[in-house]
């Protein structure tokens, strides 16, 4: 996409500025409440259901592998608890399933086509949105990814940022009423938002006091952001962070979603990221989200065990 001059100047003031996002947004930057954590960690540990997709246990499933693995949270696909209330389940029986527990509902993946220019699809977008986020507040969720969907292929055409933030203002306004922070993702192989800097002026953009990020590890490299430039992130301007890693190979044009692995287990800076990020005033929850189709095989609850296991070394690595 192509910025002006001033568009530029703008997009390096809200980086900068996203520090200060806790004097000017009070309500976007409260931080995570972690009730089910103990005090000396930094982090919450957060299970995101794709990590176990594969084996098809469903989200009552996952709820139960996640609670006996250990972590504190979980971050279920609309898609799932779709499915789940299709095939005849309660909403406020997993609600209480999740409470009892012990775990949160800190984020959940949704893909609500809110930023595109065509106004019919943004307006059925929302309205999407507005949905997932009835649903997810029903048990107890928190937050709902923000992704730009419907601007990711080459032949998608360029969104310009201003209104992309506008577009966002109008999301998270629903998600008010809702009770459901829209968080703003950063999507490596999008053509729109593919990038840090990018994700970050359409939420320093939008004015609104929930305005937050959504990043991770394996987009952060995909969409070729330097990771020096979470340094600049705010650290209750983000709620949820996904990690994992990825291998030297293939490079980063051929890298795809399947072939994330354990944190720890590729070459990305995970140990200087996580300082940083402590350092930076993190303390929201780091979401184990992967794709790998060898991990799929395998036991789900020696798989989420696994990952858990891997998160904190590398946590311990970092701030030892």
């Amino acid at each position: 996409m192509t910025l002006s001059r001033r568009d530029l100047f703008s997009a390096a003031a809200g980086t900068l500025v996203a520090s200060s996002l806790t004097a000017a947004f009070p309500k976007a930057v409260s931080a995570a409440d972690g009730v089910n954590r103990p005090a000396n960690e930094p982090f919450g540990y957060c299970l995101n259901t794709s990590t176990i997709r594969g084996q098809k246990v469903g989200i009552v499933g996952e709820v139960d592998i996640a609670s006996k693995a250990g972590y504190h949270a979980i971050e279920p696909w609309m898609g799932e608890l779709d499915t789940y209330v299709k095939e005849g389940g309660s909403l406020a029986d997993l609600n209480k399933r999740i409470k009892d527990s012990g775990l949160t509902v800190e984020s959940a993946i949704g893909f609500a086509e809110w930023i595109v220019d065509d106004d019919a699809r943004r307006a059925k977008g929302l309205e999407n949105a507005k949905r997932d986020m009835d649903t997810l507040a029903a048990i107890g969720g928190k937050r709902l990814a923000a992704p730009p969907v419907g601007v990711t292929k080459p032949t998608d055409p360029d969104v310009d940022l201003r209104k992309a933030g506008e577009r966002y203002r109008a999301l998270c306004e629903i998600g008010e009423k809702a009770g459901i922070v829209p968080q703003v993702e950063v999507w490596g192989f999008s053509k729109n938002l593919s990038r840090l800097s990018e994700s970050m002026y359409v939420a320093f953009e939008s004015g609104h006091p929930n305005a937050c990020l959504l990043a991770d590890v394996y987009h952060l490299h995909k969409g070729g952001s330097d990771f020096n430039g979470m340094r600049l992130v705010a650290g209750r301007a983000m709620h949820v962070f996904h990690i994992n890693d990825y291998p030297a190979t293939p490079d980063r044009a051929g890298l795809k979603d399947a072939d994330r692995v354990y944190p720890g287990d590729g070459v990305a800076p995970i140990s200087t990221l996580l300082r940083e990020m402590r350092d930076g005033g993190f303390r929201g929850y780091l979401s184990l989200e992967l794709f790998n189709p060898e991990y799929w095989k395998q036991d789900p609850q020696a798989v989420a065990k696994t990952g858990l296991e891997k998160i904190k070394a590398s946590v311990a690595k970092a701030l030892a």
